[in-house]
């Protein structure tokens, strides 16, 4: 497709255009400038909660729309401000958490909210270390009230091993999104039915762009569902086996700008 075809791009950011050191490149950031000026919707669409992307925000003009916490946030960059929440309910957080004890012993749970953020039980252990990570509750507390994400480790799974457990213990896909993003045995769990690409669906519906004119780029299994629905989709040299596998193109690596390799050839 020509750069007039397509009228938005879609990116997510860690692994893909955020670079190892935390970075997004001013090639990087360029690339993206000149889709934008080519007549593009450009939006960021992140597993991030919205406390993570001021960082982001300074890097890349605070314009336009984050997609955060696999679509179940929309996020005004300019304002900085939440404009949108698909929350998952009590009811399937408790659900949730029952069945995945029993069918995992062992897996431990923390909750992203809308309102102040991450929380975990004691036994949860953060893969990070900041003031956020040192906020315990217990299990009952953490799940009375809805939040973005229910996140679940435990410590003898890889990611991909304890999704696979989790998806065949939950079952049925009308209860929750189940996904990763990660190497160190994280699952993220959504509320069903979303994920990056159904918000992004919406926004782009919003626009009165089809499908087959988004542009997509991404690097992890929470990113599929977007690549797949985008009318192009492209993977970053080092992505999961199963995103490479699904994209329509691959690109060089993020600490290698792959994202704006490929945004200069289709909006030069």
């Amino acid at each position: 497709m020509s750069a007039g075809s397509y009228r938005m791009v879609a990116t997510d950011l860690d692994g893909t255009i955020v670079r190892s050191d935390g970075t997004i490149s001013a090639r990087t950031r360029s690339a993206l400038g000149t889709a934008e000026a080519a007549g593009a919707v450009v939006v960021l669409v992140t597993g991030r909660p919205p406390r993570w992307l001021s960082g982001i925000a300074d890097q890349t003009g605070h314009r336009g729309l984050a997609i955060c916490a696999n679509g179940a946030l929309l996020y005004d960059l300019h304002e900085e401000r939440i404009i949108g929440v698909h929350p998952l309910s009590v009811e399937s957080l408790r659900h949730l958490v029952d069945v995945l004890r029993e069918a995992i012993p062992g897996i431990t749970f923390a909750v992203e909210r809308v309102d102040d953020g991450f929380r975990h039980e004691p036994a949860y252990r953060p893969r990070w270390d900041s003031d956020q990570s040192k906020t315990t509750v217990s299990l009952e507390a953490m799940i009375a009230e809805p939040v973005t994400k229910l996140l679940a480790r435990h410590g003898s799974y890889s990611a991909d091993d304890l999704l696979a457990a989790a998806r065949l213990a939950v079952g049925d896909e009308s209860v929750a999104t189940l996904t990763h993003s990660s190497i160190d045995g994280l699952l993220e769990i959504s509320a069903a039915g979303v994920s990056k690409a159904s918000s992004l669906a919406d926004y782009a519906a919003e626009h009165d762009i089809p499908a087959e004119a988004v542009i997509a780029f991404g690097d992890m299994p929470n990113d599929l569902p977007m690549l797949l629905w985008a009318g192009h989709s492209v993977a970053v040299a080092d992505a999961h086996p199963e995103v490479l596998a699904a994209a329509d193109e691959v690109t060089a690596s993020n600490d290698d700008d792959g994202v704006a390799q490929v945004l200069e050839r289709v909006f030069s």
